[in-house]
């Protein structure tokens, strides 16, 4: 008899699966057997990703649920989540993955839509999910939500992000210390540098990738493949008395 994988029969929600570390999870839990509820602001990302999703249990994706909506809208996510309950029978874990990366702007410069785009899509998006998914959740469940370095620390210029960022922390310990007695479990990450395709420095360019590689004790940013091992692993069963935690992963960022 073959052995199950470690997720085989878990319905896992990503958010921000079209590209980057969402992407690279999304990949990871498909070939452990997870059946996946992914979405994306971009359609053509999001079917990118599900044809890099191969379940070993299945030839084609007829288990998995794609659906393309913003996060920052209420109604579409609270939809999205009584469709995947509907299509799927529950929620085991969520992990809120898609977010806006920052422009650098003095505060004075910030508008209105900048504060709306980052703050709507990177704290109320997962907000707007969490809520909706908790009444769906069994014991022995998990949150795995996104934060950031900025999360964690100030920066020069990037005041919306980091609100953003720390919001998310005090949202998700106080989530963890709410859903703990009913077994739910909530973590955080906090990712550094990250080689992904919006990531400020690899949209500047090479020069500045290796101005952020320098800042790095590791001396090279991280994958997001590197990150979707973390994310596994606050998912699973050997992290099962980690709750309200934040892991860093940063490769030794001179912070």
């Amino acid at each position: 008899m073959t052995a199950s994988l470690p997720f085989t029969n878990k319905i896992i929600i990503i958010t921000g699966a079209g590209s980057g570390i969402g992407k690279a999870t999304a990949i990871k839990l498909s070939t452990l057997g997870a059946t996946l509820a992914i979405t994306d602001i971009t359609s053509s990302s999001l079917e990118k990703t599900l044809s890099l999703c191969t379940p070993p249990a299945f030839e084609k994706h007829e288990k998995h649920f794609t659906s393309v909506f913003d996060v920052g809208k209420t109604e579409p996510c609270n939809e999205f989540i009584l469709n995947v309950v509907e299509k799927l029978g529950r929620v085991d874990h969520v992990f809120n993955c898609a977010g806006v990366n920052p422009t650098d702007l003095a505060t004075a410069e910030i508008t209105d839509e900048y504060w709306d785009k980052l703050i709507n899509t990177n704290l109320k998006g997962l907000f707007n999910i969490t809520r909706a998914a908790i009444p769906h959740m069994p014991s022995g469940s998990t949150f795995v939500n996104t934060s950031s370095i900025k999360g964690l620390g100030p920066g020069s210029g990037f005041a919306v992000y980091c609100a953003s960022k720390y919001g998310i922390i005090g949202f998700s310990k106080s989530v963890a210390l709410e859903l703990g007695s009913k077994g739910i479990r909530t973590n955080i990450i906090a990712p550094g540098y990250i080689d992904t395709p919006t990531n400020a420095s690899v949209v500047a360019g090479p020069e500045s990738v290796a101005r952020a590689a320098a800042m790095v004790s590791s001396g090279r940013l991280g994958t997001p493949e590197e990150v979707a091992d973390v994310v596994v692993f606050l998912m699973s069963e050997e992290s099962r008395y980690m709750n309200g935690s934040v892991v860093e992963i940063h490769g030794g960022m001179k912070l």
